[in-house]
Parts: C-alpha cells; structure tokens; sequence
C-alpha cells in the first residue's frame, strides 16, 4: 500500500493527472517488493513529495548534512523494534525542486519514479557503500522501474 502526500508548496508542479499516474506505478514497484521478499503481508508506504527547503530541513536534522538533497529514506524495518511491525517499510521524501532539476533525460514525473525506486531500494536494506553493493541495488532499481513501466513509459511531465 502506498500513502502519497503533496506538499502545498509544489502541489502545482504535477498535473493531478500525472500524480494518479505516479500514484499507480510506485504502488506497482511496492507490490513488486513485496512479493520479492516473499509476499507474506503487503508493505506499507509512506510517499511525501516536497520542496528543497523542507527536505534541506530534514536533511540537517536526520543525516546531519546541512544541504537539500534529491530523496530521503527513513527505514522503519532497522535498528530496535524494527521487526515489531516488518510490513511497515518506512517513509520516502522526494524534493520536487531537486527533481526539476534532474529531470533533464526522464522528464519530471520520471525522475520521481526514479527517485521512489532508489528511496524504495534503501527501506528494503539495499545501500551504494561500496561498489558491489551499488552494482545489487542498481539491479534492483532496474527491476522495480521495469515493474512500473511494463504497461508503457511514463511520459515527460
């Protein structure tokens, strides 16, 4: 299951339509991980799309790391209590602004599905520390994005 909230500060820069879009193929890469990890009880999901500033503010506070950044991964399956609840996997905060920017080759509506693949990748435990890990999560970004998209490419927003 997928919660999606918009931010009021970027409401505007998605169609409503292109949202629903959005909506239906990250929910797609969530069952696809779902059943991956053996389809015992659906994952849960949180999805929040924001500006640079509300996750600059994050950024500084969780990680640390005084800038804005592109998505934030916040595990709810790690550290203590994290097997109380395992189909909770967590929240995804994906700034927008930062998105726009990278949306060069993807088009806006992809890079967020893009983003919402690596974000997803990162609550399922997969990280990019080394090089071989980076090569086993990029693999499984591929096979999610490849989930989302199998009924046809997103179009550029």
């Amino acid at each position: 299951m997928l919660d999606l909230t918009v931010d009021r500060a970027v409401r505007g820069a998605l169609r409503a339509a292109d949202l629903a879009e959005l909506r239906r193929r990250i929910g797609r890469m969530v069952t696809a991980a779902w059943r991956a990890e053996g389809g015992r009880r659906e994952f849960e999901v949180a999805l929040r799309l924001t500006d640079d500033a509300t996750i600059h503010a994050l950024n500084r506070d969780y990680r640390k790391k005084d800038r804005p950044t592109d998505v934030l991964a916040f595990a709810l399956r790690e550290g203590e209590g994290g097997a109380l609840h395992p189909h909770l996997l967590g929240d995804l905060v994906i700034s927008v602004d930062t998105a726009r920017r990278q949306a060069r080759r993807r088009g806006l509506a992809g890079e967020i599905l893009f983003l919402a693949a690596h974000g997803l990748c990162h609550l399922l435990g997969h990280d990019h520390q080394t090089d071989r890990e980076e090569a086993e999560m990029n693999a499984r970004m591929a096979e999610l994005l490849a989930e989302a998209v199998r009924r046809g490419p997103i179009r550029p927003a």
